[in-house]
């Protein structure tokens, strides 16, 4: 069987966001969920930036509505999760 790559660069970095969600939604199962949720996190403030820099023809998956949008949205949920992991006080032990 052969794997097909996509073929523009928006679609891979889509492809690794992917991967990256699915890590830490696994992290967040398994046990360490502060861990696993600042992994989903990061992975969606790296979307953002890849948003940013990824030209217009080659945007692919990444693109949802326009840019502006698409970055703030993406940013916001990421930074949004990263400080929920940050910020929930710890249960009693």
């Amino acid at each position: 069987m052969k794997l097909i790559w996509p073929r523009s660069r928006g679609s891979q970095f889509y492809l690794l966001l992917l991967v990256g969600v699915a890590i830490g939604l696994l992290m967040v199962v398994s046990g360490p969920w502060r861990a696993g949720l600042m992994v989903v996190g990061v992975t969606f403030v790296i979307g953002a930036l890849a948003r940013v820099v990824v030209s217009a023809e080659h945007v692919g998956m990444l693109r949802v509505r326009s840019k502006a949008f698409d970055v703030f949205w993406t940013a916001t949920l990421g930074i949004s999760l990263c400080l929920l992991a940050l910020l929930v006080p710890p249960g009693p032990s």
